[in-house]
């Protein structure tokens, strides 16, 4: 029998069209009715903005040297490894060692990939909590693995009051119940992508504790470990048994606004690094040097520029900012505890009944129509959370949106004007 060559692998095959398609869609046509640049994007999670001086002034200065324009050690340039180790071993209360406990990636998510392709045998199960990050879930199959999906609970009122990203509860039954002999890995995420939760000690105790009895690695997705607005708890520094298991995923692109850098890394103990490690150099074998060291020397100097604190009080400012309109409009929203999205409720929000959305956003959850009607109409991009969501859950979300505020002051000002024409809209 001859093989069609352009038969894809069931990976890949019979997917629906991902939402940032149909956003980018919908995007480029309003953009080609109004000119370029016209929508104003608070959609995908990139900044509106560069890094700071001294950032761009080490990218330049290594793009200058020989060295860094060459390949890297498979594992991370040496610089930034030591600056990642001084940066972690106050967090975690004990040294980090650079060349054991650390491993550099092309971004987190490749970071993450990796550690799924180290420890994944095909039918190993690895928990995710609903919403998810959408990356999570091809990155658990590509190996073989299942996703079990574990959903966290929203407030009863979150629909018609504005509540606390941290109302959003996980429910230790549940988690319990979805452990399995095949489960191998749990993926948390905190500060999470897409409420702003940040989990509580006592929720990462209760979290981590399982797991040891369970003998279940942990990957904790921190990415947002430097925007935080309540207290924060690093999963790996709540005991040595939990420490043992953990895997902490980090990003320079969340770290210093620079997300098309694609530099991240994992740090854990040297039984977990050396497989992620491995798994990395045979995907994709070294990350961008030039760049490794731009990040080295941004840890190195973070301090010094007061970088932390200032970027976590500008961040929390433009979402103060912008949460303003939800105010204005009388439309509730999820107040977060961390990162740089807000989730957004626009049940009041009435779209005319004999609006001509294409088929495939008419066949998906509300929220992908509002999505589409924002952007067409008054030229403002956000993301339909149910994409984040199996689609059991997904009715959870249908009436919210995700925007994110990591934007210049003058485009949430642009936003904010552009949303009040949602009064006509609103019941």
């Amino acid at each position: 029998m001859v093989q069609d060559p352009f038969k894809p692998a069931a990976r890949v095959a019979g997917q629906r069209q991902d939402v940032w398609s149909i956003v980018n869609e919908a995007a480029a046509a309003y953009n080609q009715e109004h000119g370029a640049g016209s929508v104003v994007n608070m959609g995908q999670g990139f900044f509106g903005y560069n890094p700071p001086a001294f950032v761009l002034d080490a990218a330049r200065e290594a793009l200058g040297r020989v060295e860094c324009n060459q390949y890297s050690p498979t594992t991370g340039r040496p610089r930034l490894k030591k600056a990642l180790a001084d940066a972690y071993s106050p967090f975690f209360g004990r040294p980090i060692d650079p060349d054991t406990e650390v491993t550099v990636t092309t971004g987190a998510n490749e970071g993450m990939l990796s550690a799924f392709m180290a420890f994944l045998e095909p039918g190993d199960e690895v928990i995710v909590f609903e919403p998810f990050f959408d990356q999570y879930i091809s990155n658990i199959e590509m190996p073989g693995g299942k996703v079990v999906y574990v959903p966290l609970h929203p407030p009863a009122n979150g629909a018609t009051h504005t509540t606390s990203a941290g109302d959003w509860t996980l429910h230790m039954p549940d988690l319990e119940q979805a452990i399995t002999a095949r489960t191998r890995m749990l993926v948390l995420n905190t500060p999470h992508n897409p409420i702003g939760k940040v989990f509580t000690r006592a929720e990462l105790q209760a979290i981590g504790d399982l797991c040891v009895r369970h003998n279940i690695i942990i990957l904790s997705d921190e990415v947002y470990d430097r925007l935080y607005y309540v207290p924060f708890t690093r999963a790996a520094t709540l005991s040595p048994e939990i420490a043992a298991l953990t895997l902490t995923v980090g990003s320079g692109g969340k770290n210093f606004y620079c997300t098309g850098w694609r530099v991240g890394w994992l740090v854990g103990p040297e039984p977990l690094i050396k497989y992620v490690s491995a798994a990395h150099t045979r995907i994709c074998y070294s990350s961008v040097s030039p760049l490794q060291e731009a990040t080295a020397v941004a840890f190195e100097q973070a301090d010094a520029h007061g970088f932390w604190d200032a970027s976590k009080r500008e961040m929390k400012g433009k979402m103060d900012r912008f949460n303003e309109i939800w105010r204005e409009l009388g439309l509730p929203y999820s107040e977060p505890e961390g990162g740089y999205f807000v989730l957004v409720n626009l049940a009041k929000v009435r779209l005319p009944a004999d609006y001509a959305f294409p088929p495939h956003v008419a066949s998906r959850p509300r929220d992908f129509q509002l999505s589409w009607f924002l952007i067409k109409e008054l030229g403002i991009a956000a993301i339909p959370p149910t994409e984040f969501f199996t689609d059991a859950n997904a009715h959870i979300v249908e009436d919210w949106l995700r925007f994110a505020v990591c934007k210049e002051d003058e485009v949430l000002e642009k936003a904010k004007e552009r949303l009040r024409g949602l009064r006509k809209y609103i019941q």
